[in-house]
């Protein structure tokens, strides 16, 4: 199967790829006209697109396209097929996404860290940051556990920690021997996980104020309340601690890790086919200063870390406060020019260009399957099998299987949170282990979701194929979910 699917994704040329849209197109447009005209009221048919998209993926490996068509196909269902209203209904939809609030903070923080990891490694921070690495973890496995325990320290922001601890550890991994994937697989799972697991994160702000503004928590009193979740965030301890043990070999790797990491011991190479597209820095190797300086990367990483946290988790005034310490320090010490600080600064932007698009596609698909109403009716038919004990694993399952489907955990939160606190007190459940359900199926689902930011993030800064990355991780990630929904299953019975 899996030898048929990688000649299919090489063999898929542009005819057959024309053939397949004006298939799914005329598919599409035949099945609208059956649906009923009031888009909430679509029921099992708002999982066509989901399914479709999987589908198309793992046969194509064409991610681009499949969301596009994915979007498309969701757009010609609520639109009735006709094509006026569906170029008009796609045109707002694609308007509103990339006007919205969080697009716009998405291009400022991904696209100044593009610049930052840029112009450290412009700087020589990032060789110097390297070399040190080396001479303190002289071994492969010392090195992968140093990448795990840098990954813990920075817990402030998925973005931050995946963005600067994979670009910065590729080149010190590559000299190890180390496959993309297997690092990629490290830096991801200290990113979103670690991200639950503490108070003090961009995560446990965002998830405070939905707590308080679906009535679970007094106002003022969210992060009390997001705190309580801690301890029973399963998915969030077994993901971050399965790391070390896969590393030092008590939980050996298996499925395409082992693979990709055969293919690396065998002289192959250390990233798989079409990484060069993603990666953060280009797949161009920067000239460094002859002596560079490990302050040039730890202070403006200390800076970074510590203005997120002064301006109340903020960072996009963290990047920002940073790039203008790094124009002074730099220039202050000849590492180079003012025009030449602008142009690395573009470059930074240009380079996270693919991530920034396929992330606009993963939104623009989140908001149709908002409008066909595809995770309501997804936990609106699970609701029906829940039990006060049952409510935490069938919760954890369910949203976690919608998440890896639509690759926006805090959208999902938006959506989920509102249905599952009330109906948790409606049966009699544990309302703090429902939401820490939900929390949990947040981040594992964008764990193993082929599209998701923390996906797209990792692969771009670790130089490793978004697909494969997904992939690999993938059996790691569902391991760690088999001991998470063991938890919420004893958890149902223990606490509710």
């Amino acid at each position: 199967m899996s030898n048929f699917l990688d000649n299919e994704a090489k063999n898929f040329n542009a005819r057959r790829s024309l053939l397949a849209v004006v298939l799914v197109i005329g598919v599409t447009w035949v099945l609208s006209l059956f649906l009923p005209e009031n888009a909430e009221n679509l029921g099992p048919a708002s999982l066509i697109p989901a399914f479709f998209l999987i589908i198309y993926i793992f046969i194509t490996r064409r991610i681009l396209e499949a969301l596009t068509l994915a979007s498309l196909m969701g757009f010609m269902m609520v639109s009735k097929g006709a094509e006026d209203n569906l170029l008009v209904t796609f045109s707002d939809s694609l308007l509103g996404v990339m006007m919205s609030e969080d697009i716009a903070w998405l291009f400022i923080v991904c696209g100044l860290m593009g610049s930052i990891i840029t112009l450290i490694e412009k700087a020589g921070g990032a060789v110097a940051f390297g070399n040190w690495v080396a001479r303190t973890a002289k071994t492969r496995k010392g090195t992968l556990i140093w990448t795990w325990v840098l990954g813990l320290i920075m817990f402030v922001d998925d973005y931050l920690n995946s963005l600067t601890l994979g670009s910065c550890m590729a080149p010190v991994t590559d000299r190890f021997k180390v496959s993309r994937e297997y690092l990629s697989y490290v830096v991801s799972s200290t990113a979103a996980p670690v991200c639950v697991l503490v108070p003090i994160t961009t995560w446990s702000i965002f998830c405070s104020r939905l707590l308080e503004t679906n009535g679970w928590a007094p106002e003022g009193e969210g992060l009390m309340y997001f705190i309580k979740t801690i301890p029973y965030n399963y998915y969030g301890w077994a993901a971050t601690f399965l790391v070390p043990l896969v590393v030092l070999g008590v939980v050996p790797l298996f499925g395409p890790m082992k693979k990709a990491e055969k293919r690396v011991a065998d002289g192959g190479p250390l990233a798989p086919p079409g990484s060069e597209k993603i990666d953060i820095r280009g797949g161009v190797r920067m000239e460094v200063p002859d002596k560079p300086r490990i302050l040039n990367f730890v202070i403006p990483m200390v800076i970074l870390i510590g203005a997120t946290i002064y301006f109340d988790l903020d960072m996009q005034i963290g990047v920002l406060v940073t790039v203008g310490y790094m124009f002074f320090a730099f220039l202050l010490q000849n590492l180079m020019s003012a025009e030449d600080f602008t142009d690395i600064t573009l470059q930074g932007i240009k380079n996270m260009i693919l991530p920034l698009m396929l992330m606009v596609l993963a939104f623009l698909f989140a908001e149709v399957n908002a409008v066909i109403g595809f995770t309501a009716y997804v936990i609106d038919s699970a609701s029906k099998f829940m039990t006060p004990q049952l409510m935490p694993i069938i919760i954890f399952l369910v949203l976690a299987a919608t998440e890896f489907i639509t690759g926006t955990n805090w959208g999902m939160y938006i959506i989920a949170l509102p249905i599952v606190i009330p109906l948790s007190s409606q049966i009699g459940g544990s309302t703090t282990l429902a939401v820490s359900a939900v929390l949990s199926a947040g981040v594992l689902g964008s764990h193993v979701c082929f599209y998701s930011d923390c996906t797209i993030l990792t692969s771009s800064a670790t130089g490793c194929n978004n697909f494969n990355h997904a992939f690999t991780q993938m059996p790691l990630g569902l391991l760690a979910g088999a001991v998470a929904a063991v938890g919420f299953l004893i958890a149902g019975f223990v606490v509710a």
